[in-house]
């Protein structure tokens, strides 16, 4: 397979990993747009969000929960962003489902 994300999950290429489990990886964005910026990535590849199917539900919770935990360990006590981008424009650039955790610093609204 020829997913970048599908070669950073199965280690073919190295990425700063923050976190691993069996269904999910976590690493530092390459190209950080806050102080604290970590891409959750599923061990199985789904294009986007758009192409997810009810037998993913757990999964997709799975993500959640952990973007969640991260943003504890990374001391994100006053929030935090998460962000799915879907399609072209969503601004998806990488087409494997991930999620973005954005803090430490504060937002604003409209996001784009």
């Amino acid at each position: 397979m020829s997913c970048l994300f599908c070669k950073i999950v199965d280690g073919s290429i190295p990425a700063k990993h923050v976190y691993d489990d069996e269904l999910c990886v976590a690493i530092a964005d390459i190209h950080p747009q806050s102080p604290t910026h970590l891409l959750v990535l599923p061990r199985k590849h789904i294009s986007s969000l758009a192409n997810a199917a009810a037998e993913d539900q757990a999964l997709l919770g799975h993500l959640l929960l952990t973007a969640n935990a991260l943003a504890q360990q990374s001391g994100l006590v006053n929030g935090y962003r998460t962000v799915i981008n879907t399609g072209d424009d969503g601004g998806q650039t990488v087409d494997h489902l991930h999620l973005h955790l954005l803090g430490g610093r504060e937002y604003g609204w409209p996001p784009g």
